[in-house]
């Protein structure tokens, strides 16, 4: 079965979707995978210059996928943007929530 993560907000405001399964483009590309090394993410409310150069149609950021990301970049760009206020994240990705996190 395909797990689904709900899209994260950060502090800043900025929301994306964050996806890690066997159907996304993430590595490993399995439902069951202990900690994933690159991840899809998808529709961000506003453009990241950190993703771009992974976004499936670079001309609309913010109505595009973003595949095989490296998790590490997802990292920084969680960071930039004051940590995660809500929504959760794939194994791999550092779950770097702020004190207004909710459930």
């Amino acid at each position: 079965m395909t797990v689904r993560y709900k899209a994260i907000e950060c502090r800043s405001g900025f929301t994306v979707s964050i996806q890690a399964s066997d159907t996304s483009y993430s590595i490993p590309r399995s439902n069951t995978a202990e900690k994933y090394s690159s991840v899809e993410l998808g529709f961000p409310n506003r453009e990241e210059q950190l993703i771009m150069d992974w976004a499936e149609d670079p001309s609309v950021p913010t109505n595009t996928v973003y595949g095989y990301v490296p998790v590490e970049v997802v990292n920084l760009m969680i960071a930039k943007h004051g940590g995660i206020v809500s929504g959760t994240v794939p194994p791999g990705v550092t779950p770097l929530y702020c004190e207004e996190y909710e459930k």
